[in-house]
This record gives structure tokens, C-alpha cells and sequence, in this order.
């Protein structure tokens, strides 16, 4: 995702005060939720009808809103379906860029920054330059940025074109409860986190901290005696955590001030993070150098010396976490997805996977 005020579209997925920085001066962040909202359908309702091949998904290692999309599409085993795209993690006012690709540019869509692919669909758009973003590979045109629908329609409506073996992420079954839990830790966690840090002043940032930590606890509580969110596998609402959690230590407890706890010393939560972590899909998507340096380095007004911390120490990932005694299936009927393309590897250094 992105900033996404009016006056500066662009950057991860937070919006910028009126002045141009990240913080909400003097008072709470409050973030623009207003994506472009058509869809890729199977019926193509919208104008843009499931195709594969058609389709570039432009994410960013960095963004936990894109980390999100990057799972499922792996999880369903779409990669061949969707191609992927990958901003690097810095960038400036303007829109993020291919300058992890040969000459900068994105070797299938040929631009620069991304923010060329939203002119294409509007030239006077002058919302936010949003990662995850799915493109039209047609017309070069950005065919979605809606994050929170993108995935939902991975599950739903790619369906004929996932490989054998997809987990089923939005059981009938449960899809109330995941519903209901997925817009509580939307508010409370993912978001929250960023209230926390982009606060404006001290009664917002105390009122946001303890949002945050109430949710938090709650959630510790839930799965302390429980594989997972909902049910006995993983499920769109368990992806929808895992980003938040992955980036805390590295990221949230110091830069953005949620400092009661560090993820290490909330035993379930840990545990349950390192649980997915370690299961195919989600670990091989994560690059701790690039998450830190993203947000250290973008977020001046937050970070002016532009120093990026060279901790914490990451070998605890991969440590055992006793999960499994909680029984479960990760997959449910469905098989672990393969291994992660050659072009689409995580750099060893960077991410420490068993």
C-alpha cells in the first residue's frame, strides 16, 4: 500500500499530513482508505476479466499490505498465473520504483515508477501510489489497488487457475468469524501500529497504544490454546496478522513506539508467529533488510539521522515452537506449496529460513 493523502501519493502504506509528513501533527492518524475499486472477476463485471498471463501483481517486499498479496498468490500457487513485480524498499515523494531491475525499470511493464501505471488508468489521479497494486499488462493501467478485496478475490474468483492442492484461506464455514476477526486486527493491529507511530501528539499516541496492546493481548490469550485464528488451518485471517507480526521487533517496537512488549516475550503470539514463519509461503516471502530499511529510511520525520538498526537478532525465527502439539492441519485438505520461484528468492542474508 502507500501513503495516500492527496498531496503526496506515494510511499508504503501510510498516509501523510497535509505538510507532507508521515505524522498527523497534533492530532491522530487517520488513514485514507479510498482505492481504486473495480475488480478482477471471473465474470470481468469491472472490465478486467480473470486471464492469466494478463495480470502483473506489483508488490514490495517492505509493505506489509503487499506482503499479504505475496502470500496468498504463493499459497494458491498463481505464480505462474500472475506474474510479480517487485518495488525496492526506499523511495521518494513521488511514487516507488524498479530500482532493483536491470536499468531500473520493471522488466515486463517497462516503467520506471510505478506511479506511471496509475496514469495510465486516470492521468489526473492524485490519490495514493499504493502497493499492492495488480496491473493490467494490456494497456500498462492499473487495474486495482483495493488491498483488502485483492486477496479476498485470489480465493474466490482465480479458483480455476490455482494448483492442485490450494488450501482452502476462506472456509464457509468460518468465513463470519474470520470476517468479524479479520476487521478487528485490521483496526486494532495492522492499522494500529501505525497510529501508534504516526501520531501527532501524545494523548493520540497513548490512546492508540492502548488500542494496540488491548488487541494484542487479546489475541495472545486466543492463541494460547489454539493452532491458529479460526478453525484448524491457516486462513485469509491468519495472513492478514502474520505481516504485522513479522515486522514488530524489527520495526514497530522501536520506530514506531510500541514499546510495552517486543514480540519475543508474548510466548503465543512468538510461538504462533514462528509457527507460520516457518511453513512454506510466508517465511520465503519476508526480507527483514529491506522491511528495515524501508521504514527507517523513508520515514525522516520520524527517523532524521536515517540510521537503519542493525538488530534484532533474527536466528530466533527459526527456532523450534512447539506448535504442532496444538494439532491442526497448516493445509488443511489441501499440500504445501512448492518451492518459491528461482527469480522470486528471498536473499539468504536477509531472511534466516531453516
Amino acid at each position: 500500500m502507500s501513503e495516500t493523502s492527496k498531496t503526496a501519493p506515494s510511499t508504503e502504506s501510510t498516509e501523510r499530513g497535509q505538510d507532507g509528513d508521515h505524522s498527523a501533527r497534533g492530532g491522530e492518524y487517520t488513514r485514507d482508505t479510498n482505492y481504486i475499486a473495480t475488480r478482477v472477476t471471473a465474470d470481468g463485471r469491472d472490465g478486467f476479466p480473470v486471464e492469466p498471463g494478463r495480470y502483473r501483481l506489483i508488490a514490495a517486499r517492505a509493505c506489509p499490505w503487499a506482503n499479504r498479496a505475496v502470500i496468498v498468490r504463493r499459497l494458491l500457487g498463481l505464480e505462474d498465473a500472475i506474474s510479480l513485480g517487485l518495488a525496492g524498499p526506499t523511495h521518494d515523494s513521488r511514487s516507488w520504483t524498479f530500482d532493483l531491475d536491470p536499468g531500473g525499470r520493471d522488466p515486463v511493464l517497462g516503467i520506471e515508477r510505478l506511479r506511471e501505471a496509475y496514469f495510465r488508468r486516470d492521468p489526473n489521479y492524485s490519490r495514493g501510489i499504493t502497493v499492492p497494486a495488480l496491473v493490467d499488462t494490456a494497456t500498462g493501467a492499473v487495474a486495482t489497488n483495493d488491498f483488502a478485496q485483492l486477496t479476498i478475490d485470489l480465493s474466490e474468483q482465480w479458483s480455476d487457475h490455482q494448483r492442485e492442492g490450494a488450501p482452502d484461506l476462506l472456509p464457509a464455514e468460518h468465513r463470519d468469524e474470520i470476517d468479524a476477526i479479520n476487521q478487528r486486527v485490521f483496526t486494532e493491529v495492522n492499522n494500529g501500529v501505525y497510529r501508534c507511530g504516526f501520531a501527532g501528539g501524545q494523548a493520540a499516541h497513548e490512546e492508540a497504544y492502548e488500542r494496540l496492546w488491548t488487541a494484542l493481548d487479546w489475541l495472545e490469550e486466543r492463541l494460547s490454546d489454539r493452532r491458529y485464528l479460526v478453525g484448524d488451518s491457516i486462513t485469509e485471517a491468519d495472513v492478514r496478522l502474520f505481516p504485522t507480526l513479522v515486522r514488530f521487533d524489527a520495526v514497530y517496537h522501536g520506530h514506531f513506539k510500541c514499546n510495552r512488549n517486543k514480540l519475543t516475550e508474548l510466548p503465543a503470539l512468538w510461538a504462533y508467529a514462528r509457527d507460520l514463519f516457518q511453513t512454506p509461503g510466508f517465511g520465503d516471502t519476508v526480507d527483514f533488510q529491506q522491511i528495515k530499511e524501508h521504514y527507517y529510511l523513508v520515514h525522516r520525520d520520524i527517523n532524521p539521522t536515517g540510521i537503519v538498526p542493525v538488530g534484532p537478532d533474527l536466528s530466533g525465527w527459526v527456532a523450534p515452537h512447539g506448535r504442532e502439539a496444538l494439532g491442526g492441519r497448516p493445509f488443511g485438505h489441501g499440500t504445501p506449496p512448492g518451492p518459491v520461484n528461482e527469480n522470486e528468492r528471498v536473499e539468504p542474508a536477509h531472511t534466516p529460513l531453516p
